[in-house]
């Protein structure tokens, strides 16, 4: 099964999950009459949203390229990514907000309190073994390389999203545990109001991040500079490679776009157009992410010797 694969079986066991808990939020939430847990309802049916879309931007990015789209559709996933961050996790953020507002100003004891709690500490559960699930697929792709530079370097951005909402979602729950302990323990209401708050905006601070996160991909930024780099030494290495004059990048997804511009040593036309398709196919060979390649060549300009 390929990492794209597995990624999507993930997503779509991850969001199965959420679904459930954010049914078993929402029962609570109506039951207890809990601020804080409806807020958490809210985030989890955002993450299910959100994880939909992406499950979808990953279908989405399959189709080759075409007349009509020649880089292809690798860049579907930031711009679902980008619909996730903007749409539902601002609008649900200023929901919870609102609700939390509304409840500071007539507040409500809870009802049957222990219910809520109860309800937390299972959501707690599952977004541990979704982290632990989550983790260890990113672990088989990052190999050796530290996770905070893998991130860095890594543009499997679905997997991203998914690790940074798993944990936003535990703060939430975190936060929510907090302010209901508080809630009961003092017997006032005012402290679930004052954590509903607290997680509509968190909501609306994922919802910046992501949008931040995703802008530059969405616009068009360049693959991982080691990817540039290596792909530079790999020509500087090859004899018939004279000087590289321009390296430009596309990140597409999980694929990259490689645009080159070389001075290739060649005597004739035959041998120019046998050395870059020799290069091409090493290339595309030595660094498989490349989905689209163009190399234009032309001869080594050799300086004339001084006049004696």
């Amino acid at each position: 099964m390929s990492a794209q694969a597995d990624s999507h079986k993930l997503i779509r066991h991850v969001l199965a999950a959420n679904f459930l808990i954010a049914i078993a939020k929402l029962a609570a939430a109506v039951y207890t009459g809990s601020g804080t847990v409806l807020a958490q309802a809210v985030h989890s049916f955002a993450d299910c949203c959100n994880q939909g879309l992406l499950a979808w931007g990953l279908k989405s990015a399959k189709p080759l390229p075409s007349l009509d789209y020649p880089p292809g559709w690798g860049k579907a996933i930031y711009y679902w990514s980008y619909i996730a961050a903007i749409i539902i996790f601002s609008l649900g953020g200023l929901f919870v907000v609102h609700e939390g507002l509304h409840k500071l100003g007539e507040p409500e004891q809870m009802e049957a309190p222990l219910l809520a709690i109860g309800v937390l500490w299972l959501s707690a559960v599952v977004a541990l073994v979704a982290l632990w699930r989550c983790l260890r697929h990113i672990g088989r792709l990052r190999g050796s390389i530290p996770l905070l530079r893998w991130a860095r370097l890594n543009h499997q951005h679905e997997l991203l999203l998914l690790l940074g909402e798993t944990v936003a979602d535990l703060a939430g729950i975190g936060l929510a545990l907090f302010s209901v302990s508080l809630s009961i323990l003092s017997e006032n209401p005012l402290f679930d109001a004052l954590g509903c708050m607290a997680i509509g905006l968190l909501l609306l601070a994922l919802s910046l991040l992501v949008g931040v996160a995703v802008r530059g991909l969405l616009l068009g930024r360049r693959a991982a500079p080691e990817l540039t780099e290596a792909i530079s030494r790999y020509l500087e290495a090859d004899q018939a490679v004279g000087r590289v004059q321009e390296l430009l990048s596309l990140q597409l997804g999980e694929q990259v776009l490689v645009a080159i511009k070389a001075e290739l040593v060649a005597e004739t036309v035959e041998q120019l157009a046998a050395e870059q398709a020799r290069l091409e196919a090493g290339l595309k060979a030595a660094y498989p992410q490349i989905a689209r390649l163009f190399l234009q060549v032309c001869p080594l300009a050799v300086s004339a010797p001084p006049p004696d």
